[in-house]
């Protein structure tokens, strides 16, 4: 069955991640950035090895998102970043095709063991089951 397998952050985050701290997440190093990628590098690379891989994806900061909404005279209402206040959302992403969710779930502990600096935000890892028809909307 395939997962999708999410990671979140908040703009702070990645504004930490930038080397600007604040009140949310301390800086980020050059060498905390380093440990990360290698972390995540590994996973992806075992998850390559043993076939369930299917695809893996970080995604911009928050501030560089469009949101597209319809308007009541039928256009488009096209938002650009920065967004006021926001709540976690997706930072970046696996796709795997694993043969049960205890196994995508040790995968996703593994992903929440990735290095930080101490005093970052924690985030649980979301697993969501990818919909494979119509019959799994209920």
């Amino acid at each position: 069955m395939k997962y999708l397998v999410m990671v979140l952050g908040t703009q702070a985050d990645y504004q930490a991640m930038a080397g600007a701290g604040n009140e949310h997440s301390p800086a980020w190093t050059e060498a905390d950035i380093k440990a990360m990628v290698e972390y995540m590098g590994a996973i992806n690379d075992d998850l390559a090895e043993s076939g369930e891989l299917v695809d893996a994806q970080g995604l911009t900061e928050p501030a560089r998102a469009r949101h597209v909404t319809p308007g009541e005279d039928g256009k488009a209402v096209i938002t650009d970043g920065p967004y006021g206040e926001t709540k976690e959302l997706l930072a970046g992403y696996w796709v795997l095709d694993c043969e049960s969710l205890e196994r995508v779930t040790e995968i996703a502990d593994r992903v929440t063991r990735c290095p930080q600096p101490a005093g970052a935000p924690v985030y649980p890892v979301v697993i969501r089951p990818v919909q494979d028809g119509a019959g799994d909307i209920c």
